[in-house]
């Protein structure tokens, strides 16, 4: 995760740690606010935030 501070600590109470796994649900049409799965939660990101987010792609 590229994300500092306030940012990184909101994001890691969310769930997102190393090895989680995620799926984009929605996309809203100019791409912001994005809805995610993670856990079993719906989780609503700004473009910004999502941006910090490392993935890489499940075979």
């Amino acid at each position: 995760m590229q994300a500092q501070g306030q940012v990184r600590q909101r994001l890691l109470e969310m769930g997102f740690i190393r090895g989680a796994l995620l799926r984009v649900e929605k996309l809203a049409p100019l791409g912001d606010p994005m809805e995610l799965v993670i856990k079993g939660y719906h989780l609503s990101l700004r473009r910004e935030e999502s941006a910090c987010i490392l993935v890489q792609p499940v075979a």
